[in-house]
């Protein structure tokens, strides 16, 4: 059975949800339809005609990219253009686009995680925050007997998270009353008399992102026909989610040695180095894509080398005056993605059940040769 593409989206906005994208960002389904049966996904960084070509020979029914294929509003689509040509073979296969930038970039466990992790860093921190989450109590009165079962179905959806504290409740016994009236099939009662049941109260906390979730699980496991349950808003906020990430080394390195490393975790041959590689590197900085007008940011909060792409002279210039170290391995070291992607959707499918394959792009979508 194949995964309709809605259902591989859903998988993805798991990972990459977007509404913590930066505004005016680019990202979702830019070409094509969702209403079909996928085969095949493939992983792209960027969508250029070789990456499509690779796409066809594959069978590929939805690419899914990094980098946006349409940035800029089309005023025309003319087939005779390069990005025409692109527009061209993928509307003719079928092949369907969907863009997750930013949102990717933000969110845990997504691009700026992976690579604060293959260099090495601990107990990270975004760089500049752009998305705090909002939170809920969520109140539900359980009978005894379930009450367990409610409880592990609330938590195990992803409520109760405080900080780095996982599964957090309070519960209270108590007893609650009600009369079943005509027309109720009473899990506990009868018609017209009134019930008073031995009941838990269950408190925890929710993010907004995934409380129709958590308030779903809960309405499945909970025996009662209709079930009492409140949801609060709260002043208190929940996560900070941001651009780049800020951390300790897990070893200090000299910046010489921390080039080593960015070359051969992020994969990349060649790099942009500002600063004494004699210099002892405790505290790094992480941004994919290009990250120099953060320089300030990763400063502030104590980074002494910040890694990112596409740095301008300038603020080369700038960092050299202020003591921070720069490692520019370029914009393509964000391909780090494609196989981290993979292995998520993979997960996913596999745990679904669905055959629907994916696949990492072979591509090297790198502009720049070095010679």
């Amino acid at each position: 059975m194949f995964a309709k593409g809605q259902t591989v989206i859903q998988y993805m906005e798991q990972l990459a949800p977007k509404h913590v994208a930066m505004p005016d960002d680019r990202i979702g389904l830019q070409l094509g339809t969702l209403q079909k049966e996928i085969k095949t996904v493939l992983i792209a960084l960027d969508v250029n005609e070789e990456v499509v070509e690779e796409a066809i020979e594959l069978g590929a029914d939805l690419i899914i990219a990094h980098h946006a294929i349409i940035y800029r509003p089309l005023k025309q689509l003319q087939t005779d253009t390069p990005m025409g040509k692109v527009y061209e073979k993928l509307i003719k296969h079928d092949i369907a686009v969907y863009i997750s930038h930013t949102n990717l970039d933000v969110t845990e466990g997504g691009m700026n995680d992976w690579m604060a992790e293959a260099l090495g860093m601990e107990n990270t921190l975004p760089i500049h925050d752009v998305h705090t989450e909002q939170l809920s109590k969520l109140v539900v009165f359980v009978p005894k007997s379930h009450h367990q079962e409610v409880l592990d179905a609330v938590l195990n959806a992803g409520a109760g998270w405080i900080g780095n504290y996982s599964h957090c409740s309070f519960n209270i016994e108590g007893f609650g009353t009600f009369i079943p009236r005509e027309g109720t099939d009473p899990f506990i009662g009868k018609q017209g008399q009134m019930e008073r049941v031995n009941e838990v109260r269950i408190e925890t906390i929710v993010p907004l992102n995934i409380r129709n979730k958590v308030v779903q699980a809960m309405l499945k496991a909970h025996p009662y026909e209709e079930v009492a349950y409140d949801l609060y808003p709260m002043d208190l906020k929940g996560r900070s989610l941001g651009l780049g990430r800020v951390g300790k080394l897990s070893q200090p390195v000299t910046l010489a040695a921390m080039v080593d490393i960015v070359k051969e975790k992020l994969d990349v041959p060649h790099v942009r180095v500002v600063g004494d590689l004699n210099r002892i590197i405790k505290k790094a900085a992480v941004i994919g894509g290009s990250g120099g007008s953060f320089m300030n940011s990763a400063l502030f909060k104590g980074a002494e080398v910040l890694v990112t792409g596409d740095v301008d002279y300038h603020t080369a210039q700038d960092a050299l005056a202020a003591g921070l170290a720069i490692i520019d391995p370029g914009h393509n070291a964000e391909k780090i993605m494609k196989l981290k992607v993979t292995e998520w959707m993979e997960s996913k499918l596999q745990e679904n059940r669905y055959d629907t394959r994916v696949v990492a792009s072979s591509i090297n979508t790198e502009p720049f040769r070095f010679i």
